[in-house]
């Protein structure tokens, strides 16, 4: 009997061993999993920055290893587009981005050292962004006719845009056509700083997407007047659609999508996609996003990469219509 219960006590310990072994390894797993970054082709504080931050605060727990985001702007994302385009394809590498560097640069740069179709592979897509123009509360305007009103008097005006080549550019450039204005395009790298010099009144009025004017907008520090897009937006009802404003054209509206390298193995991306499509599945995150005036919306990679073709379609009749040249 002795002899039994010693036995049994050591299938016990060996039992109890194995255990501990296999929680060790899953933890060694967890610890000494390769991070994955997430590139965003502008400055910290802007828009994509904070979507990206989001995002990654919670697929680490979906992916199972550190998530970190890594900024590489300038040129409106075509340095971390061709950060990209180089990175290995074993999931490790994402990219979050808007349609203006994978939609529209391609179609404003004779070379913008990457081809979206042949470089990159969609993962998942995020969330829609409405544009807006945006004033300084410093000035005395109230809404969009004021702003045409004044800018009739001082017969020329600058704009902001988060960056050259832009839709925002195309946006002022044909607001100006339309009311018979000399609106320029200042263009910034990125959005951050181009609400930081609207906020210290170095500039009037800004173009960008409404998740870089939330915050100022709330804090009375700036003012939106007017959206693009097919309905009013849903944080901001009493403010009118550029289309009711008589500007058609606007109503395409930019989207948030994540990518990685071609040649990513399809269970990679597979994988990748399911992730991003749980985590804005949570309610915090949703409420997160919709907070920064973004429509909640996974799209998989096959209604990502439709998507964009659609979009680049649509405002390429813009672009054209500008008589801008391919750079």
């Amino acid at each position: 009997m002795a002899l039994r219960l010693l036995n049994s006590v050591a299938r016990i310990g060996r039992g109890l061993l194995a255990i501990s072994a296999i929680t060790a390894m899953s933890f060694a797993s967890a610890e000494n999993a390769k991070p994955v970054r997430i590139l965003v082709g502008f400055p910290a504080g802007g828009g994509t920055d904070i979507v990206a931050r989001f995002l990654a605060d919670k697929l680490k727990d979906e992916l199972g290893a550190p998530v970190l985001v890594e900024n590489r702007p300038g040129a409106g994302g075509q340095i971390a587009a061709q950060v990209l385009k180089a990175a290995p394809t074993d999931g490790t590498v994402l990219f979050l981005t808007n349609d203006h560097t994978v939609a529209i640069i391609p179609l404003v740069m004779k070379n913008p050292g990457f081809n979206t179709e042949k470089d990159f592979a969609p993962v998942a897509g995020v969330a829609g962004v409405t544009m807006a123009l945006a004033l300084s509360a410093g000035s005395h305007l109230r809404n969009f006719d004021d702003y045409i009103a004044w800018m009739r008097k001082e017969k020329t005006g600058a704009v902001g845009v988060p960056a050259p080549s832009s839709l925002p550019e195309f946006m002022v450039k044909a607001i100006g056509e339309k009311n018979g204005l000399d609106l320029v395009p200042v263009p910034y790298r990125g959005a951050a700083p181009m609400v930081s010099d609207m906020l210290g009144n170095q500039i009037s009025a800004g173009m960008g997407s409404v998740n870089d004017f939330v915050e100022p907008q709330k804090a009375g520090k700036i003012r939106i007047v007017a959206f693009a897009g097919t309905a009013r937006h849903f944080m901001f009802p009493d403010v009118p659609t550029f289309s009711e404003l008589g500007v058609s054209g606007f109503q395409a509206a930019p989207f948030y999508g994540i990518y990685v390298p071609a040649g990513t193995p399809k269970a990679v991306v597979d994988r990748l996609s399911d992730a991003v499509r749980k985590v804005l599945a949570i309610s915090s995150i949703r409420e997160r996003l919709m907070a920064q005036g973004l429509t909640v919306e996974y799209m998989n990679p096959q209604q990502l990469g439709a998507r964009e073709h659609a979009y680049a379609q649509a405002w390429g009749s813009v672009i054209k219509a500008s008589g801008f040249v391919p750079q």
